[in-house]
C-alpha cells in the first residue's frame, strides 16, 4: 500500500526562480458570491449591487468588486504557494487591468520572482512572487506581487492529524 500525503503549500528549496504555478481549478463568480462579498466587507458601492445604476456607468452592468478577484486569485495561489508559510509579509503592489463582471470565470498562475533566505534564521526564507487573474477570453485582471515567509523543509512542522494514523486502514 502506497499513502500520498497531498502536498500544500511549498519549503523554501522548493521555488526556483521563473517557474510558473498554474492553479487549479478556476472558479465562475455569481452575482450571489459578489453580493455577499460586498455585504461582508461592507462594501455598498451600487456599482456592484444595483442593477439598474450599473446600467448608467461606463461598463453598462455590475462589476464584481475588487477585493473579491483579488481574494479568489490569492487564494488559487495557497496550495501551491504559501500553503506551508510561516506568515504572508507584503503585497507590494495590486492592480486591476480589466473589470470581472458577474458569470466570469477567473484562472490564476503565479511565477516565482525571487527566493533569499533569511541571514538572521537559518530555519526560514523569503519568497517573492507575482500572481495574475484572468477571465474566460484570457483578459487579465488582477496583478499582484507579494513576499511570503516560508520553512526550510528540515525546519518545517511535521504534519499530524488528530487521531492514530498507523490504524487508520487495518
Amino acid at each position: 500500500m502506497t499513502i500520498h500525503e497531498r502536498p500544500f503549500g511549498r519549503y523554501l528549496e522548493d521555488f526556483i526562480v521563473g517557474d510558473v504555478y498554474r492553479h487549479w481549478p478556476g472558479k465562475t463568480i455569481t452575482e450571489a458570491d459578489d453580493h455577499l462579498f460586498c455585504m461582508i466587507t461592507m462594501n455598498h458601492h451600487p456599482l456592484h449591487t444595483n442593477d439598474w445604476f450599473a446600467q448608467q456607468s461606463v461598463q453598462g452592468r455590475n462589476v464584481v468588486v475588487g477585493n473579491l478577484v483579488y481574494s479568489l486569485v490569492l487564494g488559487m495561489s495557497v496550495p501551491d504557494v504559501s500553503g506551508a508559510a510561516i506568515a504572508n509579509l507584503e503585497v507590494e503592489t495590486l492592480q486591476h487591468k480589466h473589470p470581472t463582471f458577474h458569470g466570469d470565470t477567473i484562472h490564476a498562475e503565479t511565477r516565482v520572482l525571487e527566493v533569499k533566505p533569511s541571514s538572521s534564521k537559518p530555519d526560514r526564507g523569503v519568497v517573492t512572487v507575482e500572481s495574475k487573474g484572468f477571465n474566460q477570453a484570457g483578459k487579465e485582471v488582477c496583478y499582484f506581487r507579494r513576499r511570503v515567509l516560508v520553512w526550510k523543509r528540515d525546519s518545517a512542522p511535521t504534519r499530524a492529524r488528530p487521531y492514530n494514523q498507523d490504524d487508520a486502514w487495518d
